[in-house]
């Protein structure tokens, strides 16, 4: 029922209309007026005014022909950069960029496959319970569109994010929640050759912090990094000022807050050593989740697997997604393996029986359902 050389098609034509991050305008017009062509009632939210994007996040409901419980396909439309331009093309059955940007099957793919199965229904005239499609805007670099859905449009309770590189078949049913912390340390200047003691290096006071931190790999379910610091211009003055940018992961809430208390002790201890200040800023970026192995949507997604010949497998990841958002607003949610491989880099690929199997698996999901 799906159409290899049709979804291989329409994805190249997808990664071809630009949709950097804040920039998904173009795309969210094009695939609008696809998912109207299927007969889809299609709602454009105001997301974009809220998070700075030309666009809100397009938000799609097919109704159903029999009754059935609607359930939810999501994605994003947005890529990484170098995203403008993009150049696919085919080898051995693998779909590359030309190698100057990335490819944008991240998520590009996942998208094209829930369009597959939708023409899919539509031509052979499938039974099918409501289905909704939420394709977001500005989910890299802090799931901001997914944080502003219009929720009131949103019926469904069960949701697939088509948003890992795993194989299909891959069922990720836990997900960290992220803090980021941002701090300012403020010391003292001082000329550097003359009158060193007078002064307070704040670069000292932050490597002082620093050192004290634990971080990277904490314990199996909980992270920790320091991604940038910045602070000083020349040598011969006593560094006043440093940013530090952090970030904290766990699966577990409580592990989560109790990591993101050391590294604060930590710089406040270190400001308080050396007699210089700190401001601190932390966020919880999104919370974590975690999906009993015997909830009924592993359930659906095992099923469908088993009918179409996929390998069903659970997964834990260390990385965010739509996923995390759509549980926290109700909507019990799993992120499936869709075959994206090294994504955000000029390397990404996908294999097109991936692609594939990716539009086969959302469409017997949608038939367990009904």
């Amino acid at each position: 029922m799906i159409n290899r050389e049709r979804i291989v098609n329409e994805f190249l034509k997808y990664v071809q209309i630009d949709s950097p991050t804040k920039q998904e305008g173009n795309f969210a017009k094009f695939i609008s007026e696809e998912l109207k062509a299927l007969g889809l009632e299609v709602y454009i939210d105001d997301a974009g005014e809220k998070v700075g994007s030309n666009t809100g996040n397009v938000i799609g409901k097919l109704k159903g022909t029999k009754e059935a419980e609607p359930i939810l396909f999501s994605c994003h439309m947005d890529t990484v950069s170098p995203g403008v331009g993009i150049k696919p093309i085919i080898k051995d059955d693998v779909i590359y960029s030309d190698g100057t940007t990335i490819l944008g099957g991240d998520n590009k793919a996942g998208i094209a496959a829930v369009v597959e199965a939708l023409k899919a229904i539509k031509e052979n005239n499938i039974d099918h319970g409501p289905i909704e499609v939420a394709f977001s805007i500005f989910e890299e670099g802090g799931l901001f569109g997914a944080k502003n859905f219009d929720y009131s449009k949103l019926a469904s309770k069960m949701g697939f994010v088509l948003d890992s590189g795993g194989d299909p078949g891959q069922i990720v049913v836990k997900g960290p929640a992220q803090d980021k912390i941002n701090a300012k340390i403020i010391g003292r200047p001082a000329h550097a050759g003359v009158a060193p003691e007078e002064g307070i290096s704040a670069i000292q006071v932050a490597a002082a912090a620093i050192t004290k931190m634990s971080l990277l790999r904490i314990d199996e379910e909980t992270t920790a990094n320091i991604g940038v610091i910045q602070g000083g211009q020349v040598t011969n003055i006593v560094c006043p000022e440093v940013e530090i940018k952090a970030e904290a992961r766990s699966l577990s809430n409580e592990k989560l807050d109790k990591q993101t208390a050391h590294m604060v002790e930590c710089l406040k201890q270190a400001v308080e050593e050396f007699g210089a200040k700190v401001e601190i800023e932390t966020e919880r970026m999104y919370g974590a989740f975690v999906i009993e192995e015997d909830a009924e949507i592993v359930h659906v997604v095992r099923k469908a697997c088993d009918s179409v010949g996929l390998k069903a497998f659970t997964d834990s990841t260390g990385g965010g997604s739509d996923t995390n958002i759509l549980n926290g607003n109700g909507i019990t949610a799993v992120n499936l393996g869709i075959g994206e491989k090294k994504p955000h880099t000029l390397e990404e690929h996908l294999k097109i029986e991936d692609l594939v199997n990716t539009a086969r698996l959302v469409l017997e999901i949608i038939k367990t359902v009904a």
